[in-house]
């Protein structure tokens, strides 16, 4: 079976595709009065002008500014995948501190510089760039695929993801997998482990936020009572954060620890083995860091805090919103009832944040065919990768095609070290030539697998 590559000699002119996609600012802003409509519509057009073959030979559906193509397959059935990714960033507040502006979309340095080149525009091209090279070689899928752009991932994905969901639902559409955002392939993430490790993302947290508040008859600093409304305020915030959540080990957890132990050199290797048997000793150690502690327990963040108007003047009223990712086996309700138990104060009101929350998504079994496709594929283009499993900490829009697809995954084959992580949603995110390369080749091999 051919596969189905991106020549080296093309990637000069899809560099510079991706470098122009990112001169769009389609950035989402919670304030929706300030996205720029506009420049999504014109995203959009350069998309049909960069793709001439997948805009005439596949079927588009546009909702809002979400794009979904249906690439139909050579035989009838349902549709073996869902590939899906999104087309908004998040805003820049920093921009004199970038190397290159970031929607200037510069190739320096043997990278494609600006907002957006991770999260996510290079998934979006990189598929199209795949879908357009198998269209130029005549080939077809053997089943249908369909792709899927979301506008508004950043913000909740409500008015993009979501409606498309909502299509295919209605339609009876359900498809073997997503494939969606999540995991990469990290260079020196996890200490003593001397390879790359691909984290196939096979679920994701839930998340809430709760509001604290409080009011008090308020008065003169002069003369305050024991506790002001942000004395009181404050003690319980802290409370949350000093009380979280209990440990605890999941399955895709535990079997992320057993894959990797094995590359580990030495004792520690056979100790990490050892501990992943028991679940208390293993969430013991994965929470002693911070960035393991996510994955065994929900997350407390306290993140907005405000109260008072004066330094003289008692305050009145005062309220917080503490954000939680929940981990699974709690839900939206045990975050609540957690709260009220830990604040126990009657004059501190204790309910949920309006706007969005979610449940933890289902998981995944790693026992799937589509897994097992996955680290082939991923060994495919970087073969010294250990494949292993992990849990979304945040949120993407694989969340809300749950009733379209059987098994969800997070995944792009691109090697990251801990720099490179903190670029996404940071200052001079950029991808490498070379981690674009593997996207493409990836996603043309998945296609031709399918």
């Amino acid at each position: 079976m051919a596969e189905l590559d991106h020549p080296q000699s093309d990637l000069e002119p899809a560099a510079a595709r991706l470098a122009e996609a990112v001169r769009y600012r389609t950035v989402s802003y919670e304030e929706r009065e300030r996205i720029e409509d506009d420049q999504f519509a014109a995203f959009g057009e350069f998309l049909e002008r960069m793709y001439p073959r997948v805009h005439a030979e596949l079927e588009l559906r546009v909702v809002g500014h979400s794009r979904l193509y249906r690439w139909a397959g050579r035989e009838d059935g349902a549709p073996a995948a869902l590939l899906l990714a999104h087309q908004d960033v998040v805003p820049v507040d920093d921009e004199p501190s970038w190397t290159y502006p970031p929607f200037d979309g510069v190739i320096a340095d043997g990278h494609v510089w600006g907002r957006g080149t991770i999260d996510d525009k290079s998934r979006v091209l990189a598929t199209l760039e795949a879908v357009e090279a198998a269209l130029a070689d005549g080939w077809r899928p053997r089943r249908t695929v369909y792709l899927a752009f979301g506008h508004d991932e950043e913000i909740g994905g409500e008015h993009g993801a979501a409606k498309v969901a909502e299509l295919l639902a209605a339609e009876g559409v359900m498809a073997d997998f997503v494939l969606d955002e999540g995991g990469v392939i990290g260079v020196g993430l996890i200490d003593g482990v001397p390879v790359p490790t691909a984290t196939i993302m096979v679920g994701e947290k839930g998340f809430v936020t709760v509001r604290l508040s409080t009011s008090d008859v308020g008065g003169h600093a002069s003369m305050p009572p024991r506790r002001t409304a942000v004395g009181r305020l404050a003690r319980a915030v802290a409370a949350l954060q000093d009380k979280p959540m209990p440990l605890r080990v999941t399955e895709p957890v535990r079997e992320m620890v057993a894959r990797v132990a094995p590359y580990l050199p030495g004792v520690r290797g056979t100790l990490l083995a050892k501990v992943a048997k028991w679940d208390k000793a293993l969430a013991r150690v994965l929470a002693m860091r911070p960035q393991t502690a996510s994955l065994v327990r929900t997350t407390t963040a306290p993140t907005v805090i405000r109260g008072g108007v004066k330094p003289n003047v008692l305050p009145q009223t005062a309220e917080a919103f503490v954000n939680f990712r929940i981990l699974h086996g709690d839900t939206v309700d045990d975050v609540l009832a957690h709260c009220r138990r830990v604040v126990r104060d009657k004059q501190v009101s204790v309910e949920l944040a309006p706007g969005e929350r979610a449940e933890p998504s289902p998981v995944s079994s790693t026992d799937s065919p589509h897994f097992r496709l996955l680290g082939e594929l991923t060994t495919a283009v970087v073969p010294e990768a250990a494949v292993t499993t992990g849990l979304v900490p945040g949120a993407t829009d694989a969340r809300h095609y749950h009733r379209v697809a059987r098994e969800r995954f997070g995944f792009a084959p691109i090697l990251m070290d801990s720099t490179e992580l903190d670029r996404i949603h940071g200052t001079d995110e950029r991808l490498s030539l070379d981690n674009y390369a593997r996207l493409i080749r990836f996603t043309g091999q998945l296609l031709r697998r399918l």
